[in-house]
């Protein structure tokens, strides 16, 4: 009898005291989980790449034990990041390309391109990141200089939003472009009948096809150095708003072989050979790439007077802008995607160009549930317009290009017309959900001033007072989501990522700074410190 009480107390000894091994576990933190309720945690544990337990210190340090434990010192820690509308593999492309960011002037943009050249001399010289709406002299450039000194070089030099090209007389021909060219969907801008260099959205197309390939070498260091970058941010997701088949495939057999592991949500570009061959494929899924989605471009870009209005540009009279798909073609594809389990994401900047693709998207999925269609930018709606988004539509929208074009917004629209730009908070008040991104290389990569731009409405020199158009700004707790969990269900991923909670993937960030509680106008300093991503810290 004494031999049985000591067997079952030694056995209730052992049971009370064994604990489940897991590989890592990270103490004394501040952990916004982002669940359902928005709850806090203090300590999380973390076993082949997933959350297993998430909760307080006393709770999870009875039940789990590892050799490797990191104390957070006290920090904050928030899902990994999910940029829900960006550029992944063309951020990388401009990290090989003369870099035109926040160039004050053209006369600043030439001096770089020759700098370039010199430094790094090619046969075709590219560059990107002009922005005419930053001069003294906001007006497009022509090529005239361009002309001069590289009589014999092709140089093509893209705007800022991707949408307009100022190109030389040497490119100009290369692409077999004359001043009696036609186009449809964009613009080839002229003066006194002459050309000025500047294409706008469809004509640079055909600069394109006359632009030397990139080496599958430059291919995969662009999609490296882009996952440096991203991952320095906190970013551990990137939704890339259009691809190419032979990217999508070159992300995944990096991610294979171990040397890309950044997650990757790939819309699949609009050409005819890329649809031919996913939609018929049907959805790619693994832990790291989701092809599950189409990227349309219903519009051009506000600062190029490219989106399409319903009524003239304020600061151009007669001029509409253009849809760069035309109205039959939206429907035709919404259709043609509808029929698959794929996604179908439009880029829709001007009012006109908005309430076409919101009534393509009405008729198609009627009937239809869960179908979780975005419209990316959604940045110019009618009052009227608004309602459509309570039908499952999402909008995928990005701060920053509100704090970005607020100092000419209101030239290009009116005073009128601009109260529906930008409107977050409409949006997510119609939607229940806003997906945020920041649409880089268009922008910053740096995900806090997205944050910050949401909530304060200002740009990094706290510009306006008051912040701009205060009445859609969002809460800081609507920011996170967007930025996590709403961004991981826009994408059908919200039960493996997206918030800090059991069974899903250990993508986490440690902040430099409670992102929630600061000083606004200390969210642009905070910096993400450490980052993890299935558990292996990346940063």
């Amino acid at each position: 009898m004494k031999k049985f009480f000591f067997l079952i107390s030694t056995a209730l000894v052992f049971s009370c005291t064994t604990k489940e091994e897991v590989d890592l576990i990270v103490t004394n933190a501040n952990i916004y989980t982002v669940d359902d309720s928005f709850s806090t945690a203090s300590i999380v544990a973390i076993k082949d790449g997933k959350f297993v337990a998430v909760g307080e210190t006393e709770e999870i340090s009875k039940k789990y034990t590892a050799q490797k434990q990191l104390d957070a010192e006290g920090k904050t820690i928030v899902p990994g990041l999910i940029d829900a509308h960006c550029h992944f593999y063309g951020l990388g492309q401009n990290q090989q390309v003369v870099d035109l960011v926040g160039t004050q002037s053209f006369d600043e943009v030439v001096e770089k391109v020759v700098a370039f050249q010199k430094e790094r001399p090619s046969s075709f010289i590219l560059g990107r990141g002009w922005d005419q709406n930053d001069w003294e002299v906001k007006k497009f450039p022509t090529k005239d200089k361009l002309d001069e000194i590289f009589p014999d070089t092709p140089v093509a030099l893209e705007r800022i939003d991707g949408h307009a090209y100022l190109v030389n007389q040497k490119a100009l021909d290369m692409a077999g472009i004359t001043a009696d060219t036609e186009t449809e969907g964009g613009e080839i801008v002229k003066e006194d009948g002459e050309l000025t260099g500047v294409l706008v959205d469809n004509p640079m197309g055909l600069i394109n096809k006359v632009m030397p390939p990139a080496s599958l070498k430059q291919k995969i260091q662009a999609l490296k150095d882009a996952e440096q970058i991203s991952l320095d941010y906190g970013l551990t997701t990137v939704n890339d708003a259009g691809l190419s088949r032979d990217i999508i495939e070159l992300i995944d057999s990096l991610q294979q072989v171990g040397e890309l592991s950044i997650r990757v949500y790939a819309m699949v570009s609009n050409y005819p050979e890329n649809l031919d061959y996913f939609l018929e494929k049907g959805i790619i899924k693994t832990e790291g790439l989701n092809v599950r989605s189409v990227k349309v471009y219903g519009d051009g870009a506000l600062g190029s007077r490219g989106a399409a209005l319903r009524a003239p540009y304020s600061d151009k009279p007669g001029h509409f802008g253009a849809m760069v798909t035309p109205v039959d073609q939206i429907e035709a594809l919404a259709e043609r995607i509808a029929a698959t389990d794929y996604q179908m994401n439009t880029h829709a900047i001007g009012d006109s160009a908005n309430i076409v693709v919101l009534r393509a998207y009405e008729k198609t999925l009627e009937g239809k549930t869960d179908r979780r269609w975005k419209v990316e930018h959604a940045q110019v709606i009618s009052q009227s317009d608004f309602d459509y988004f309570e039908n499952g539509i999402i909008p995928s929208v990005q701060p920053t290009h509100a704090t970005s074009d607020m100092y000419w917004a209101e030239d290009r629209l009116g005073e009128e017309r601009v109260k529906g730009a930008y409107a977050y908070k409409d949006l997510l008040d119609k939607a229940g959900l806003v997906a945020l991104g920041t649409d880089f290389p268009v922008e910053q990569v740096n995900p806090f001033l997205t944050f910050y731009a949401a909530v304060a409405r200002q740009d990094v020199e706290q510009y306006p007072e008051g912040g701009f158009q205060m009445e859609n700004a969002i809460s800081r707790e609507e920011t996170l989501r967007g930025m996590t969990i709403w961004a991981a269900y826009s994408n059908f991923e919200e039960d493996e990522k997206g918030s800090i909670e059991p069974g899903k993937f250990a993508d986490f960030v440690i902040l430099s700074d409670d992102i929630m509680t600061i000083p606004a106008e200390e969210i642009p300093n905070v910096t993400a410190e450490q980052v993890f991503l299935g558990g292996v810290q990346k940063k």
